[in-house]
């Protein structure tokens, strides 16, 4: 990620995507000191696309909660903005959450790119809600 090579792939541990924009921030930060935070920043906004977070539920369960796209930077912020998300609406008589995965119905902006890379993926799908039982 560092020479800006695509394709690289980890794993973090935070609660949220925003979360896990901090705890990058903290890494790069003790890995590499007389770096100020902005440029930190403006790193991680140019390499990494995607955070997709996943949540232990109650029933012991791990389901995908967030799909959310780094947009870029406003001023000293990194922008995220949600592409999917998971909805809790209940528990199953079994103990199992139920719920639904929804699109947000925002096209992620490398959505062009991935096109252009021969990965079709419809529009549609990100508009779609996927009921979860």
């Amino acid at each position: 990620m560092n020479t800006g090579h695509d394709g690289s792939l980890t794993t973090i541990h935070a609660t949220t995507p925003r979360d896990a924009v901090g705890r990058l921030e903290v890494m790069v930060g003790t890995a590499n000191s007389s770096m100020g935070y902005r440029s930190i920043r403006q790193q991680i906004a140019s390499a990494v696309d995607l955070f997709i977070q996943t949540s232990r539920f109650s029933d012991g369960n791990r389901h995908i909660t967030h799909i959310t796209e780094v947009v870029g930077m406003e001023q000293d912020i990194i922008t995220l903005q949600d592409i999917f998300l998971f909805e809790k609406t209940g528990i199953a008589e079994n103990g199992r959450v139920t719920g639904r995965f929804r699109a947000t119905g925002i096209r992620p902006k490398f959505y062009d790119r991935l096109k252009a890379s021969g990965v079709s993926v419809p529009t549609q799908v990100f508009q779609t809600v996927v009921e979860i039982n």
